[in-house]
């Protein structure tokens, strides 16, 4: 356990971030942003936090508290950008301009004798870096998270087989390695990524901590419970004791429900119902898929979904199962633990970090219908088995993935390297 006398009292924190919810959507980083920035307000941290702008302006009442600064930097791209296939150029065009601007007011800020420090998240904190890197004596220390190394090809640099996707993030990769080359510290969200990040980015290993993406139990225990699982299966006809996977995410090919439903399309002979919340550009082809297979019938697709019902639909699941091709962090994965759901997912990214293989779940090779659809009839082969192994889960959970616990990582971080830097 930390020492939390050592905590930064009052730091003054800078936050630079290209999305936050609820300000941008209810994806994965953004989550991750909008959760940071609670749990550092809820340790006294005065919070900077420097993001897109919002079109609504009403949205930002979602963001107030006494020590919270939010600065909107305009996120300017091209015509017809969001659009299927125009994902990649966006992010080596518009994302690292923005990261420009959005670091230049982090420094501006750090001139003028605001800041204690800043914590960048990709390519957001280019700016930062390029005037940190000229007077790294003059401007606060910099600790920058890279994530999951998505225009790198992932850990395995494979780029989930589109290994285009190499040359069109070419200068994102500059913006990022420059950030990563220039941070006193950098942070990796997974064992499994360290090795990937000292490759990829060119980083001492000592300037690296590893500091896991986290979910609020608190939060998920409020927006949902068995009442609300059982409310939201009644509301949509689902029988009480009817087997229902469950996957949530951005529906693109990276993410892998196109397996996920080859996969099903040779367990016809037994009974299940799959429920998959999320929306995106490849939901076309995973319908035709569904059609084709026979199986559209068994299938939910539910599009996006709020909180509350996203972790209904956590709390009504029999199983959660994550295919993905490419993978990050999932917090997805963290929050289906958290309501206690023994997952099925593949090998990839940080998964092996949470699934532990025969004891909070099963991994697959990622891209295997076959492997997939083997796991998945183990799984159902062993009803008992699944609240044991999702008990497992929140354990794990609870014990290295909650934000109480991340939250005090993360501190400590800062801590050192303050502490670093006054005696340097």
């Amino acid at each position: 356990m930390p020492d939390r006398t050592a905590f930064p009292a009052g730091l003054r924190l800078a936050i630079i971030a290209r999305s936050v919810a609820p300000l941008h959507g209810i994806g994965g980083l953004e989550r991750h942003v909008g959760d940071l920035v609670r749990h550092m307000l809820e340790r006294d941290v005065e919070v900077t936090l420097i993001t897109r702008g919002v079109t609504d302006p009403e949205q930002l009442a979602n963001l107030t508290h006494p020590r919270l600064v939010v600065h909107e930097v305009p996120y300017r791209t091209f015509p017809l950008a969001g659009r299927r296939g125009t994902t990649v150029l966006d992010r080596s065009t518009a994302y690292p301009l923005f990261g420009y601007r959005a670091g230049r007011v982090a420094a501006k800020l750090a001139e003028g004798g605001r800041l204690d420090l800043v914590y960048g998240h990709g390519a957001s904190a280019l700016g930062y870096a390029m005037v940190h890197r000229r007077r790294r004596h003059m401007t606060p220390p910099f600790v920058f998270n890279p994530h999951g190394l998505e225009e790198f090809g992932g850990i395995d640099g494979t780029y989930g087989g589109h290994t285009f996707k190499r040359i069109g993030y070419a200068p994102l990769r500059a913006a990022v390695r420059l950030c990563a080359r220039t941070a006193e510290r950098v942070i990796a969200t997974d064992r499994a990524i360290e090795p990937a990040i000292v490759r990829h980015l060119g980083i001492a290993e000592q300037n690296m901590r590893l500091v896991p993406n986290a979910v609020d139990l608190r939060r998920a225990e409020q927006l949902a419970g068995p009442q609300e699982g059982e409310r939201i299966r009644e509301h949509d006809g689902i029988a009480r004791d009817e087997t229902i996977l469950l996957s949530v995410g951005r529906l693109e090919h990276n993410k892998g429900f196109h397996v996920l439903a080859d996969a099903l399309a040779t367990m016809a002979d037994i009974p299940w119902r799959w429920v998959l919340v999320g929306d995106g550009s490849f939901r076309p082809v995973i319908e035709r898929r569904l059609r084709h297979s026979g199986l559209i019938d068994r299938v939910m697709l539910v599009g996006s979904q709020g909180e509350p019902a996203l972790h209904a639909w956590y709390e009504a699941a029999t199983l959660f199962v994550h295919p993905t091709l490419y993978e990050g962090s999932s917090i997805v994965t963290l929050e289906a633990m958290a309501h206690r759901r023994a997952v099925v997912a593949s090998h990839a990214g940080g998964l092996p970090d949470k699934v532990r293989d025969g004891h909070t779940g099963w991994l697959v090779p990622p891209g295997d219908p076959g492997a997939l659809a083997a796991a998945l009839r183990r799984a159902l082969a062993e009803p008992t088995r699944l609240p044991e192994m999702g008990l497992a889960g929140r354990a794990l959970v609870d014990a290295e993935f909650s934000w109480t616990v991340v939250t005090d990582r993360l501190l400590a971080v800062f801590s050192e390297l303050l502490q670093e830097t006054r005696t340097s």
